[in-house]
């Protein structure tokens, strides 16, 4: 069976989506994806929507926010791409803009939290891995 996906990790890592949500996240995660030296990366912020309520943060704060994550990330990879997406759906949005951008993985660290905030939150960690159509990369949490 032809399988057109390069299982090789140098290729896995020629192109890294990495969704972040805060500044703080995005330092973290890309400390945590720098020593895998991947040759391109592009930051995700994605800037949930209300989806006929208010949304959670005005649109100009979250394009700050957004700013301010790539600006985090750039300082463990200076030519990081910023892209920003506007969704009622986390997941949906990073595998749309993955598929976009013709990201080789999809990296991300894990959110602090208990059970029941995985539960309430639809556990975003299940559904990345087991629902995307490239590679996924569960990086290390430093301990705290």
């Amino acid at each position: 069976m032809d399988d057109p996906v390069d299982h090789d990790t140098h290729n896995m890592l020629a192109h890294v989506l990495l969704p972040v949500a805060t500044e703080n996240d995005a330092r973290e995660t890309a400390r945590a994806l720098a020593p895998y030296t991947p040759k391109r990366v592009t930051v995700l912020h994605v800037i949930e929507k209300g989806g006929g309520s208010p949304d959670k943060t005005p649109v100009e704060q979250s394009e700050e926010m957004a700013e301010a994550a790539a600006a985090a990330v750039r300082a463990e990879f200076p030519d990081a791409e910023l892209e920003t997406a506007y969704s009622r759906n986390v997941v949906d949005a990073i595998f749309e803009v993955a598929s976009a951008i013709d990201a080789s993985a999809i990296a991300y660290r894990s959110r602090e939290g208990n059970r029941l905030v995985q539960f309430l939150s639809g556990d975003l960690s299940i559904k990345l891995v087991t629902q995307a159509d490239r590679p996924v990369i569960a990086l290390p949490r430093a301990d705290d």
